[in-house]
């Protein structure tokens, strides 16, 4: 078995020495142009000359939990691509969207400017009940942030393509359910995947929808945003705010407004990262998985974008 490994922007050596610790039998190596043809691939963000050239490919797995990178490319039909489902994203994601909504709730941000100014100052408390939190995609990170929040006692909404049911959580799904899911939230977490129906979904219309005072985390991809409109939105007192951790351009451009703003809070696509020795564990296990005819988790619908 030959496996090939051809991730843009990642240092290759740990993923390589993973690889061939957890596969002492397979031959594993860096896919340089010209290389020969490989059974598995592992991907992040490959060049299309990759798919062009690697024509043996029986299958491709993504180290990440998105894949709309990948879907750019023109992909051979007969390939079943697989993206990761958790690897330990779930739990880093619902511990950054419950820091994020904490802080927002708590006024943690206003504690913390009164305090560098040497005041000792408390302000007012809330109520949770008035801060029902939107949860956008209920995948497998979505219903982790979800339960998450429900630990912390906050009204939950989610919304989905489909109906699903999560306990204690308020479902939605659906675009005729959207317009009401929107207006039950006041707090916008969005994990959906990015495809041509999701591009631009938190424009103008949609964030206006919300609950008075909106807060928008966005921790799926930058090009779900439409910035001028959250600028618009915030600027406006319309939203009190916003957490982003994905960005159209990254990393974000030093004259893009939003690093000025003092309402948007700012994090470096942190919110989730891949776990090396995790993925390498899921990866494995997902190709034995398939080498043996068993349907696996994290199989790339082409077609849906996910």
């Amino acid at each position: 078995m030959k496996i090939t490994f051809c991730c843009t922007g990642t240092e290759p050596e740990p993923w390589l020495a993973g690889l061939r610790a957890a596969l002492p039998q397979a031959e594993v190596e860096l896919w340089q142009a010209g290389a020969s043809p490989a059974d598995y691939a592992v991907v992040w963000a490959p060049p299309q000359q990759f798919f062009d050239e690697q024509v043996q490919l029986k299958a491709v797995f993504a180290i990440g939990a998105g894949v709309d990178a990948l879907l750019k490319l023109r992909l051979p039909a007969e390939v079943s691509f697989v993206r990761l489902d958790d690897a330990g994203m779930a739990v880093q994601m619902a511990e950054y969207v419950c820091h994020a909504v904490i802080r927002h709730f708590r006024e943690l941000d206003l504690y913390a400017a009164d305090t560098s100014q040497g005041r000792w100052t408390v302000h007012p408390s809330h109520q949770r009940a008035d801060f029902p939190v939107g949860v956008m995609g209920l995948g497998v990170l979505g219903q982790r942030v979800a339960q998450a929040l429900r630990h912390f006692e906050f009204p939950v909404n989610g919304w989905s393509r489909t109906a699903k049911e999560l306990d204690g959580v308020h479902g939605f799904h659906g675009a005729e359910q959207f317009n009401a899911f929107l207006a039950a939230s006041r707090i916008l977490v969005n994990l959906l995947p990015l495809t041509a129906e999701t591009v631009n979904i938190l424009n103008r219309d949609t964030l206006s929808r919300l609950q008075p005072g909106g807060y928008v985390i966005n921790v799926a991809r930058g090009a779900h945003l439409v910035d001028d409109d959250l600028l618009v939105l915030l600027n406006r007192g319309q939203l009190a705010g916003a957490t982003l951790d994905v960005f159209r351009t990254e990393p974000l451009p030093l004259a893009h407004p939003f690093w000025r703003h003092p309402r948007i809070t700012i994090t470096p696509h942190t919110s989730a990262r891949t776990l090396r020795e995790t993925s390498i564990a899921q990866i494995v296990g997902k190709m034995a998985a398939l080498g043996r005819g068993e349907p696996v988790a994290g199989l790339v619908d082409v077609g849906r974008g996910y």
